[in-house]
Order: C-alpha cells, then structure tokens, then sequence
C-alpha cells in the first residue's frame, strides 16, 4: 500500500521530493527495496505532524505536503490542489481537502470525519459527529454543505515548528483530531473542495472495500 501511494505522489505536477517518515524500521527497509527514500523518526511523536515537524527541520522547501500511507486511493491531482491551498492564500498556514457528503452512512459513520467551512474556505471545524445538523430534521441524510474531510495536508514550513510547540487542546483530545489543535489557537486553515474521492483505510472493512476498488480499476484499465 505504501509503495502505491508513493507512486501516486510521485506522479504530482509541482513536488520535487517524497519522503516516507517512519519510526519502524521494517517500513524503511520496504521502501528502500523499491526504491523510494525514508527516514526515521523518533518513536514518541504524539501526531503524524509531529512526525512531519521533525523531517521538515531538515529541509529547505516553503510548503510540506503530508500524504498518509492509508490512502490507496489518492490521485496525484489531489496533490497539487492541497499545494496550491497553501500557495495561493497568504493567510493559510495549513491546507486540507474536502469532498462533498452525499451517502447517510458515511455522514453519520464516526470514522467519516466531517469538516464546515466559512466562505472563503477556511476550516470553521472539524468532527466526527454529523455536521452540520439539521434542527429540523435532526441527522438523516446529508445536508447541501456537509463535507467529508480528506486526510491530505500542506503546511507553511515554517509553522511545522510552531505546531509542534503547541499544547494539545481540549477539542483535540476529545475529537482525536490534531487538526483541531491549530484551529483552538487560532490559526487558518485552507479546506478546499475536490470532486475526487479518497478512502482511508482505518479498519479491515476499509481494506475490503478499497481493495475492490483498485481490483476495479485494474480490470477497467485499457490493456496494452
């Protein structure tokens, strides 16, 4: 799976490297064997931004993208518009993705995490709970703005070591949301819309499911 994904960021028009950070060294060993670049990271890190933090120290670029391993299903394209969230709002220090919510399951699936945003596209917030809720209703089917949060970030480099220096916050620690940290003191996040669609894998039911998807496209791809 890593190796896909990899391949997949690879392919983005606008990066000039990909880095996987690992603190288990049986994952930088299979990255070296098909030929990508991994580094190790310290093992105590709280958050996958932390993680990011840490390897960005070592680098000289203005944005950070951070793509997670579980994301099988990530289109190159993806990239960049999480890219250009960052490049083209100076107020931005973060940028994220979002697709529009139009299955009830998923609206109302705790795994599905769910993001509002204000007009210009910044995060309002972000949650595990249907949001937003309808008063009238109460949580049925998905409302015209709920969105589905897609776990792919860009960060200002220069904020990584910021984040890091951050306490955790309340909403953070109940949501288990990291994002959530920058948002609690206040800092803007860039939430753009995407109509593609991505599928994290964070349970055996998400493994079956995006393995029927790929087996999909295989079988849909022209031969040749």
């Amino acid at each position: 799976m890593i190796e896909h994904v990899w391949s997949r960021a690879r392919q983005a028009p606008g990066i000039d490297r990909v880095i996987i950070a690992t603190d288990d060294r049986r994952i930088l060993e299979a990255v070296e064997a098909f030929g990508g670049e991994a580094v190790m990271t310290r093992p105590d890190h709280a958050t996958g931004t932390d993680r990011i933090a840490e390897v960005a120290e070592g680098l000289t670029c203005d944005i950070v993208i951070n793509v997670q391993g579980d994301e099988p299903l990530l289109e190159p394209a993806m990239v960049t518009q999480v890219l250009r969230a960052v490049a083209d709002d100076p107020r931005a220090v973060m940028g994220s993705l979002r697709t529009r919510l139009v299955d009830r399951s998923e609206y109302l699936d705790p795994n599905v995490v769910k993001v509002v945003v204000d007009r210009d596209d910044a995060a309002l917030y972000f949650s595990r709970a249907p949001i937003p809720y309808v008063r009238e209703s109460g949580p049925t089917d998905p409302p015209p703005h709920a969105f589905r949060h897609i776990g792919v970030y860009s960060y200002r480099r220069t904020f990584l070591p910021v984040f890091r220096s951050l306490p955790p916050t309340p909403l953070e620690q109940l949501e288990r949301l990291e994002q959530l940290r920058a948002l609690e003191h206040g800092y803007r996040i860039r939430v753009v819309e995407t109509t593609y669609r991505s599928v994290g894998v964070d349970t055996p039911a998400d493994l079956a499911h995006v393995e029927h998807l790929l087996a999909a496209r295989s079988e849909a791809a022209p031969a040749g």
